[in-house]
């Protein structure tokens, strides 16, 4: 569909999020400018004017709105709570306390609505599943359990065994035959993911506002048979690193191990989108053909949509029939930034 003024008009009214990255929309009469998810009043359509990147709207006159904030990367965790979580990572057994929080300058009450929004959780029970990660790994490799529970900061064993059932499901003795999944976020230019990873790689990446991200966690939880716990993974740092040389146009191709959960079809179609050169698109009747069904198109269309790696495994490079952008769920302005940074690397 084209981009007219009337389409972008009507996708602010929307809050349509499908646009993030397409447009911004000032407003004469405050002299701001915006998102298309904008929650702020919507002013009258003679009073705005469109631009197809915030650069051009800033280069007019327009300041960002506070309220959406269109300079900061989607979703992006802010920069305080960046600095808190790499405290969490290198120190295993560290708890951070309101108390430490205001002397920091950071209100806790702002530390748990953000946590409470972005992982379904308190800021404390999210330090309390993070030492948790860190002490089954440490058990599961040998270690004594009163040695790990004084290394994550526990006075006493009971209170150590209940936190570590509650959140695991099992007790520390049982743990040896449980199973888990590290979920960490991790920034983009496109915006916030979620990683997950066990030992043998990476098993899930999807942008953070995908819809139905819950539903992709207990699929992934099901098929491993594991409970999906905060915390970090040998794959990860690979990864980010991977992914930040690809988004700088330094990285045609991804290294990082995969752990695919899928049937042999879905595992083909996705082996398949692996093997389209960068730069380059497949629709989905070709997807269907070099599978050997072409009647296959749909089943295929649908194994698309249900790949847990994004990015990695690049069902960006699948377009329609009539070289349409369709069926994206991270978002068809993030398939059209893919795809151009992909072709600007070739050259």
């Amino acid at each position: 569909m084209k981009l007219t003024a009337e389409r972008m008009y009507q996708a602010s009214l929307d809050k349509d999020s499908s646009f993030e990255g397409t447009y911004w929309m000032a407003v004469k009469t405050t002299g701001i400018f915006c998102r298309p998810t904008c929650t702020a009043r919507k002013p009258k359509k003679e009073n705005v004017e469109f631009f197809l990147n915030a650069d051009e709207a800033m280069e007019k006159g327009y300041r960002a709105c506070k309220i959406c904030k269109p300079l900061e990367k989607l979703n992006e965790t802010p920069q305080y709570i960046q600095e808190l979580l790499a405290e969490l990572t290198h120190n295993e057994s560290l708890k951070i306390k309101d108390a430490d929080l205001l002397k920091r300058n950071i209100e806790p009450v702002t530390i748990r609505r953000w946590f409470l929004k972005n992982h379904g959780m308190t800021f404390q029970a999210f330090q309390r599943e993070f030492r948790m990660n860190t002490a089954f790994k440490k058990i599961k490799n040998g270690e004594s359990i009163m040695e790990t529970a004084l290394d994550s900061g526990y006075e006493s064993l009971s209170g150590f065994n209940e936190s570590f059932k509650n959140i695991l499901g099992v007790s520390p003795k049982n743990s040896r035959v449980q199973m888990i999944i590290d979920l960490k976020r991790i920034e983009t230019p496109l915006g916030t993911m979620f990683a997950c990873a066990v030992d043998e790689g990476i098993c899930l990446l999807e942008f953070t506002d995908r819809k139905n991200m819950e539903k992709q966690f207990i699929s992934l939880s099901k098929a491993l048979n594991a409970e999906i716990v905060q915390g970090e993974n040998k794959h990860f740092k690979q990864l980010e690193d991977e992914l930040a040389e690809y988004f700088e146009g330094k990285r045609n191709q991804f290294e990082v191990p995969l752990s695919i959960t899928g049937t042999e079809f879905q595992k083909n179609v996705w082996q398949l989108l692996r093997e389209i050169p960068i730069g380059e698109t497949r629709n989905y009747k070709q997807q269907s053909e070099l599978l050997g069904n072409p009647k296959a198109i749909r089943a295929v269309g649908t194994a698309n949509g249900i790949n847990k790696i994004a990015i990695l495994i690049p069902c960006h490079r699948v377009i329609g029939s009539n070289g349409e952008l369709v069926g994206y769920a991270g978002g068809i302005w993030r398939k059209q930034k893919l795809l151009e940074l992909e072709k600007a690397i070739l050259f």
